[in-house]
């Protein structure tokens, strides 16, 4: 079915339901840091480039062969449940989601709503914004633009929160191809100085509270621009806009893309080595499109229609996650226009105002990250605050505990269940989901353990240690393909190599799949440890000291230490943040008691050797994402110091 007919007949079909059509599925237990595919070392976009034997890579790579749609078992080769994608055509993301025939016959709705100051605009204003931001971008200087082009290697930077213009002015770069690399905006100099010279940024759009920051790039002052808001003697991208308006350029055209042309770069997780940029596609991002398009067009033979309880019957999606994380880029950026849908951002996240947004904005979906559920279900307000419009919740990048699930679930009456799956940053977004029960007549199974079955489109093994396959139920390394697997990481062929192995991306994550093609999600590879030969899995001691009798803490992570009886042997040791019952307590009779109970529980190998700290907090990610790695180089520089202590 030709792409523009297939998102018309999901539009159709979304308004006429009112199924929720970007909340089918959601990274992520983890998200990883691999690297990506085969041989993408060229410095720039330019597909040309690609020499031949990396084209011929991709090919293999975007072209698997088509399997039946059920495990294989011969040779433990999976595929997904769903029936195949189409073909990518070979065309700019921007025609699948702005250029499609029945948008024409939509009634002008309220798109975007800032939660911080009310601001609103309307989808025609967006899009009206979005044409014009590419026309100041893209025009010559001479004409009144700015002459960014992709021939010239020009690569596009945002250092910014959440705002009404992020948005606008990714879509405006897409249109364009010119490729737009996110930062972080908790970044700190170090982190945004190392991130910079990576991507190679050679323009920079920036909030005002970050400008200082900016302006710490190394880049020419007249290359960084405001992204939102006025400083006094910085060009904005509102202030390009209305150049647009004012001095009536012609509009540019939207620019060819293939499904290898670069659309962006976005940042791994730096918790294994340092960040590293993926590369990800106008390919990538639509057959991450048409991934959601099958699970609509399935999950409707199944699901009643939903009456979204929004105004004027919208559904109402609040993102607070950050754009420049792929969890929230995609839910703001790509998977909200399959029909008339507003969104509501929070440019970072506040607990008491995200309360006070959901019944003022009558909030129909909400996507969250497992500290934030956490966060939710222990504040004052839980129990008394108004969430009776939200039907949808979806949670990703972390794994979310199923008592954590039902306490949020308990207080949302009109959420039949929380959302989940598993993904990551070099898959675009996401490489399975649990689905709605009967879907695909039952074969696609909702295991509350799990994290859900293959996306449309993907295929996936299991790896062993040594290289051999896994059998059904085996745990071992996750290696999957498909269309949304990324280009690569830019400008790290090393890395590049060492996770793509034949075509697969290594995900890091450890995986089994049973018999009905569920997947569970094991452990984190690189953070398993290895203590006397045997594996010993970091969530399985945090699980046991978690259900300590007494409840001693109410946070818990392990990672592997130095002192085992050879240099690269590592010993569990456990970072905790007491309970109240725990700070009654004198801190070495708590970690006394704990090391007992992990004695007590677990075998010999899996003991706390490595000893136990008490901390105020675990350090995570702005995704939620543990970041034990800090915690390790702490403890192993308090050792060289003689310092360290139980």
């Amino acid at each position: 079915m030709d792409p523009g007919i297939r998102f018309q007949v999901l539009a159709a079909w979304q308004v006429k339901s009112r199924i929720p059509h970007v909340t089918s599925e959601a990274p992520t237990p983890a998200i990883t840091d691999p690297d990506s595919i085969p041989h993408y070392t060229g410095c720039n976009s330019n597909d040309e480039k690609l020499n031949p034997q990396r084209r011929n890579d991709f090919q293999r790579h975007r072209d698997p062969p088509q399997l039946s749609t059920h495990i294989w078992r011969d040779n433990m080769y999976y595929k997904s449940l769903f029936p195949p994608l189409p073909e990518i055509p070979p065309q700019n993301v921007h025609h699948i989601l702005f250029n499609r025939p029945e948008q024409k016959t939509w009634p002008d709705y309220t798109f975007q709503v800032s939660a911080s100051t009310g601001a609103t605009r309307s989808f025609q204003e967006f899009l009206e914004r979005v044409r014009d931001g590419a026309t100041a971008l893209g025009s010559d200087v001479k004409d009144g633009g700015l002459g960014i082009r992709r021939e010239n290697d020009e690569i596009v930077g945002v250092l910014s929160e959440n705002s009404l213009d992020y948005v606008p002015l990714l879509h405006s770069l897409l249109a364009i191809t010119v490729p737009f690399v996110m930062f972080s905006s908790f970044s700190t100099p170090f982190e945004f100085e190392y991130t910079m010279k990576l991507s190679g940024a050679t323009r920079l759009f920036v909030s005002p509270s970050l400008l200082n920051l900016a302006l710490s790039s190394g880049l020419p002052p007249d290359c960084i621009y405001i992204l939102e808001g006025e400083v006094q003697g910085r060009t904005s991208y509102g202030d390009l806009v209305s150049r647009v308006q004012i001095d009536k350029m012609p509009r540019l055209p939207i620019a060819h893309a293939t499904r290898d042309t670069l659309a962006y770069l976005i940042f791994s997780s730096g918790t294994s080595g340092l960040p590293k940029a993926v590369m990800i596609s106008h390919g990538n991002i639509i057959n991450s499109l048409n991934q959601i398009f099958e699970v609509a067009k399935e999950a409707s033979k199944v699901e009643e229609p939903r009456q979204w309880k929004g105004p004027g019957g919208m559904n109402v999606i609040f993102n607070v996650l950050p754009i420049h994380h792929a969890y929230g880029l995609h839910i703001t950026t790509f998977r909200c226009f399959f029909g008339p849908t507003t969104v509501l951002l929070l440019p970072k996240w506040d607990a008491a105002s995200y309360l006070d947004a959901i019944p003022k904005y009558r909030v129909t979906t909400v996507f969250l990250v497992p500290s934030l559920v956490h966060q939710i279900v222990h504040h004052p307000r839980f129990r008394t605050a108004d969430f009776s419009t939200v039907q949808v919740v979806q949670c990703g990048a972390a794994y979310l505990p199923a008592p954590l699930a039902e306490q949020l679930r308990s207080r949302l009456p009109g959420v039949p269940r929380v959302g989940e799956g598993y993904g990551m940053s070099e898959a675009t977004l996401s490489v399975s989901m649990k689905h709605v029960p009967g879907i695909l007549g039952g074969r696609a199974k909702n295991v509350p353990a799990s994290v859900g079955v293959l996306l449309p489109g993907v295929e996936a093994r299991i790896v062993r240690e040594d290289g051999s396959l896994a059998a059904l139920n085996e745990p071992g390394e996750l290696y999957v393909r498909s269309g949304c697997v990324a280009l690569g990481y830019w400008k790290n062929e090393a890395a590049t190599k060492e996770t793509f192995k034949d075509g697969w991306l290594r995900t890091g994550d450890r995986i089994r799949i049973d018999g009905d093609g569920v997947l569970y999600f094991e452990d984190r590879t690189k953070d398993t440890l290895k203590v006397s030969g045997m594996q010993v899995s970091p969530m399985e001691i945090e699980a046991i000291l978690l259900r300590h009798p007494d409840k001693l803490i109410i946070d818990a992570t392990v990672a592997g230490v130095s002192g085992g009886r050879t240099a690269d042997e590592r010993l569990p040791r456990a970072w905790v943040v007491l309970s109240a019952t725990g700070k009654a307590l004198d801190v070495g009779e708590t970690a006394k008691r704990l090391d007992a109970w992990v004695r007590s529980s677990l075998s010999r190998y899996k003991w706390l050797r490595g000893g136990i700290s008490v901390v105020n907090q675990i350090p995570k990610s702005p995704t939620g994402k543990v970041l034990r790695r800090v915690l390790v180089d702490e403890y192993e520089a308090d050792l060289r110091a003689g310092t360290a202590r139980l």
